[in-house]
């Protein structure tokens, strides 16, 4: 199929590249399972297209506050932000935020001014910075699956609360099988399969087959190491996102 939408026929269609069935490819089953789970992780670590801004929620329990930190799914690579903990001053009548927007935003006296809404946000937000720090310190632990809030829990969090996540999650090939069918990730695959066929001929080198024909693994090989090499190059110069998109 032209258009792989599966496992199966992303895999038929990079074998169908390197010569198949016109030439038997000297790969074993398990092999090419490894290879596409080599190239799904290469396409999900480095490729724009592999991963989606999204927003999780996660409703606290009683294991997350005892240990400090949540657990998050498997997909999510990045974490940008946590979303505000507290109630939000915005809602308290005497707090300083409520009265800008009573008096000066919403224009009870007079219209007021975005910019200069803007810019005393900007002047309260450097204010608060100085005197206690960031307002949120977060780390997460991509491998580990962890979330940690380095905030005051039994202030800011309570059993029970939903916590919104901003961050960057990889796409499931399996629910959007379009990505199949990327075609960096099918070059990609086929210059695998042909590394790890040329790797199985090695062992047959200079092996002479009836009829006078010569085995060269090491020819395949090399060649399948060029392919790679530049298509790990163009997944760095054209599709990878900026270095400090990972950085949460």
């Amino acid at each position: 199929m032209a258009k792989p939408t599966s496992r199966q026929e992303l895999a038929d269609y990079c074998l169908r590249a390197l010569g198949a069935p016109v030439l038997e490819i000297n790969i074993d089953e398990d092999q090419i399972e490894d290879r596409i789970d080599e190239a799904l992780q290469f396409y999900q670590e480095y490729h724009s297209d592999a991963v989606v801004r999204t927003f999780l929620k996660h409703q606290v329990t009683q294991a997350d506050y005892d240990n400090n930190y949540i657990t998050l799914p498997d997909q999510l690579i990045s974490v940008l932000r946590v979303l505000n903990l507290s109630s939000g001053d915005a809602a308290d009548m005497f707090s300083v935020k409520y009265q800008m927007f009573l008096n000066d935003l919403y224009g009870l006296r007079q219209p007021g001014s975005l910019v200069n809404y803007e810019m005393t946000k900007q002047y309260m937000s450097s204010i608060e910075l100085i005197l206690t720090g960031s307002t949120q310190q977060i780390i997460f632990t991509r491998h580990m699956n962890r979330l940690s809030i380095q905030d005051d829990w039994k202030t800011y969090i309570h059993i029970g609360q939903y916590i919104i996540v901003e961050g960057y999650q990889t796409i499931n090939p399996n629910d959007y099988t379009d990505v199949y069918n990327d075609m960096l990730l099918k070059k990609y695959l086929t210059a695998l399969l042909k590394k790890q066929w040329g790797t199985n001929l090695l062992k047959f080198e200079g092996m002479t087959l009836p009829g006078g024909i010569t085995l060269n693994g090491r020819a395949i090989y090399e060649d399948a190491i060029n392919d790679i090499e530049k298509i790990e190059t163009d997944f760095d110069t054209k599709y990878q996102m900026p270095p400090d998109f990972f950085v949460g």
